[in-house]
């Protein structure tokens, strides 16, 4: 079978496991999972197989026109470099290991059959993405996951949090994708094509003809799809949705979007000097911005959000800087030990029934109960804190790297302001990152107080995941970082001896602050008792899924979410090392810098108060109107029928009196008078 024959099936696959899945979902309950597991399995294999194909060398493209247009083709295209093929195995591998853990976090959901349908055309339209050669194609996998995300978010649709979160994520990611659109059809009217290939050829003889427009009209569809300043803020309310369904979006689908789409098509932004800039500006805002929320944050799912639109920053800091090899190398990275960060933290939440920090660190031996999550996240943490020699470590210092290099006039590619942005944002992010990160590990595993709930062991299907994972985000980057750059652009991915000594050490100083901080605050909550007591009366804490936790993880998740309260009476005297670290920022930080709120006064009340002023147009206005247009015709019937009294005498009566009346009238008018 030939190579674009085999790049063919690897979206296809996931596609028709989610078309059957779909129709045999309630029909066929028993091949439901094996209809979500083995399309992904097998799509892993192939996109292995097509990987190892390409081999870092020329790009497999192949094309034929879709439809006629009359002027700028539409055609389905494959572009396959070396970009590409790592992608989609990243894709399928996290694919593959969230449809395995869903299998026993979700095995008593009744709704399972449509989440792992969702889940397969979730991956399928982020391969599409992956390899497609035409961006309007691209564009189909684009929206696709747009409205998968607005399922899967929704899945708990019961809770209104998971409803406003579904609904908040599509309308977020439709505004940015609005100037997205323009910008799509701007770039390929000047380029005469939508073919990928034809599109950097005329980028690279300078045939685009707005060049800044278009790479900001783009900027805003990539801001909204990867979550990045300023519309970021969908991400965090997004983890109303279940935990595996956070990991695929976080790890390799729906945020990865954006950074590749960028990382494919570079030379259009290297274009414009302006665009650069800003993109390092909206890299820096994002990384800082983040890593200060997450330390403010009490849902152990919104920290690992947060944690996501960071690094995400140090992305789209490394296109900034024009090395898409870099920012790439951080992606696949990042996948492997965000998807399972956010896979233990399922774990963990099933096991302690909230999914509160500050509850969880009132808990002791809560380490002990889950021992794999246990082992794995602290892998994971340390990956996302770039200790070497964790995976994040290699990927995160070819980031800061590579702004060096930009920053002291070393290479051309990008702005040497641009550089700089990047350089001391990533910096400062290094720290904010281990901080953050440690207070994690801290609240979740090193609580005391009350024995922790022993809900025995967790599915193998879930454990095993997290071993699967936990072998690249400790080895991957150590391994690859040498190989890659055959693969990418030819760069050295080495990381530098002056970048790596500050962001190792700023991470260390993150981490050690935050250690002091948290034994000075655990040493003041033991003078405070908590509400709840710490004999943790689950019943009324977690209501009925914490009263039996042998039940499904989901529905113990779903239950924490909707009942997810503060864990203190007074949250000042909690053991978190956030609130004396951040000081009189944190309450800023705990609720987005109040962004919502900005976004709430800017466009939602505007947007309301026009729709009320509409709503009461038509109803007093236009609906006056057209009730008198109708009153009048009824009131003229009235009269009249009060006259069709069907009496004869009545009708000969008003004819002579008629009569009369034309009579004299006539008289009078002939004499005169």
């Amino acid at each position: 079978m030939t190579t674009t024959s085999l790049a063919v099936l690897v979206p296809l696959l996931p596609f028709l496991g989610a078309a059957a899945g779909l129709l045999l979902g309630r029909t066929a309950p028993g091949f439901v999972r094996p209809l979500a597991v083995l399309p992904a399995l097998a799509a892993l294999v192939l996109a292995a197989l097509v990987a190892v194909r390409q081999g870092g060398g020329p790009p497999i493209v192949a094309h034929t026109e879709l439809t006629p247009t009359g002027s700028v083709p539409i055609e389905l295209a494959l572009d396959i470099d070396g970009f590409a093929a790592l992608v989609a195995v990243l894709v399928a591998f996290v694919a593959g290991c969230v449809q395995i853990y869903s299998t026993g976090y979700l095995r008593d959901d009744p709704r399972y059959p449509s989440y792992a349908a969702l889940v397969s055309l979730f991956t399928s339209a982020m391969l599409l993405v992956v390899y497609s050669g035409d961006l309007i194609v691209l564009l189909v996998g684009w929206e696709v996951m747009g409205i998968c995300s607005y399922f899967l978010v929704g899945h708990y649709w019961e809770t209104p949090e998971a409803r406003a979160a579904s609904l908040k994520a599509f309308l977020v990611t439709k505004l940015g994708d609005v100037p997205f659109l323009i910008g799509l059809f701007a770039l390929g009217t000047d380029a005469g094509s939508f073919q990928i290939t034809r599109v950097l050829g005329a980028a690279a003889s300078g045939g685009i003809d707005h060049p800044t427009l278009i790479a900001l009209l783009l900027l805003a569809g990539v801001a909204g799809k990867s979550a990045q300043f300023p519309l970021h803020t969908w991400l965090p309310d997004a983890m109303a949705g279940p935990t595996p369904v956070s990991a695929l979006i976080h790890a390799a689908t729906m945020v990865a979007a954006g950074v590749y789409f960028i990382a494919r098509l570079l030379p259009v932004f290297e274009a414009s000097q302006a665009a650069m800039v800003v993109l390092a500006v909206m890299a820096a805002v994002t990384m800082t911005g983040s890593g200060l929320a997450a330390l403010a944050q009490d849902d152990i799912k919104r920290v690992l959000a947060y944690s996501t639109i960071g690094q995400l920053g140090y992305m789209t800091g490394a296109l900034a800087v024009g090395d898409r090899g870099a920012a790439v190398f951080h992606l696949l990275s990042h996948g492997a030990f965000k998807a399972l960060l956010f896979l233990a933290a399922g774990v963990i939440i099933h096991a302690a029934g909230t999914n509160s920090l500050a509850a969880m660190s009132r808990m002791s031996h809560l380490r002990d109960r889950v021992p794999d999550a246990y082992w794995t996240m602290t892998v994971a943490l340390l990956a996302l804190a770039a200790i070497p020699p964790f995976s994040g470590f290699f990927s995160k210092e070819s980031v800061l790297g590579a702004a060096e290099h930009v920053a002291t006039g070393h290479t051309d590619h990008a702005p040497g302001a641009a550089g700089w942005i990047v350089l001391v944002a990533g910096l400062l992010a290094a720290l904010l990152t281990a901080a953050y990160a440690t207070r994690l590990w801290l609240l979740a595993f090193r609580g005391k107080g009350a024995e922790a709930p022993d809900h025995g062991r967790q599915p193998l299907t879930m454990t095993v995941v997290l071993w699967v994972l936990a072998v690249p985000s400790l080895a991957f980057g150590g391994l690859a970082y040498r190989s890659l750059p055959a693969w990418f652009d030819g760069r050295d991915l080495t990381p530098t001896l002056l970048t790596s000594v500050l962001g190792t050490g700023l991470a260390l100083v993150g981490g050690l602050l935050t250690y002091g901080a948290w034994q000075r605050t655990s040493a003041l909550a033991a003078r405070v008792p908590a509400a709840p007591a710490p004999s943790f009366e689950w019943e009324h804490l977690q209501g009925e899924a914490a009263a039996h936790p042998e039940g499904d993880a989901s529905l113990v998740e779903a239950h924490a979410l909707a009942d997810h309260e503060p864990a203190y009476r007074d949250l000042a005297h909690a053991p978190d090392p956030g609130r004396l670290l951040l000081g009189p920022l944190y309450r800023h930080a705990a609720v987005g810098f109040h962004l919502d709120a900005v976004y709430s006064a800017l466009f939602v009340r505007p947007v309301q108060a026009g729709a009320s002023l509409v709503r009461f147009l038509d109803r007093e206005v236009v609906e006056t109107y057209v009730a008198g247009a109708a009153a009048l015709p009824r009131l003229l019937g009235a009269a009249v029928r009060r006259a069709q009294t069907g009496n004869v005498q009545t009708y000969v009566s008003a004819l002579l009196a008629g009569a009369v009346v034309l009579t004299v009238t006539v008289l009078l008018v002939a004499t005169g008078a």
